[in-house]
């Protein structure tokens, strides 16, 4: 009886990890992305699936940089220009991912937490928010799998 416990009460936290919202059948992938630049591990995998999947990614120019000092040391805020052509806008918050050779075994051994959005700039949507915790090659299967849904179909972008 407490092994059948245990493993509803495991099932039932690792249901928690993930929370999406995706709009079917909204990006075109021949239009132009936004990405932030910089990151660790899951923002930079993102544009690197995007671009893998023949999407037009594009971080902006550098528009001004703010330097400071403080007690708490050196900081700097950069700001960038999206470019006009940029039809949707790529964000990614993540914490520090965390080496889990116990729970990502032959499966990144990174344990990522992030959050991701995509929005239209052309309408002003969010067509996709993710929040998620996953092992690192979990995320990026699901990341092609949500694509996947969220991509206009050719037949349905020629009509």
């Amino acid at each position: 009886m407490q092994a059948k416990f245990g493993i509803f009460i495991i099932a039932l936290l690792l249901t928690g990890c993930n929370s999406v919202y995706l709009k079917p059948d909204s990006i075109d992938a021949t239009q132009t992305f936004y990405a932030d630049r910089g990151g660790y591990s899951m923002r930079k995998s993102i544009k690197q699936k995007m671009e893998d999947r023949g999407y037009n990614v594009i971080v902006g120019k550098a528009r001004e940089t703010k330097e400071w000092s403080d007690a708490d040391g050196n900081s700097e805020i950069d700001t960038y220009f999206i470019p006009n052509s940029a039809r949707y806008i790529v964000k990614v918050k993540e914490r520090t991912e965390i080496f889990n050779p116990l729970w990502c075994p032959l499966n990144g051994f990174w344990w990522w937490r992030f959050n991701v959005s995509i929005a239209d700039q052309l309408t002003g949507e969010e067509l996709m928010t993710w929040r998620g915790r996953a092992c690192q090659n979990t995320a990026l299967r699901m990341i092609d799998d949500i694509l996947d849904k969220m991509e206009i179909k050719n037949d349905e972008r020629n009509d």
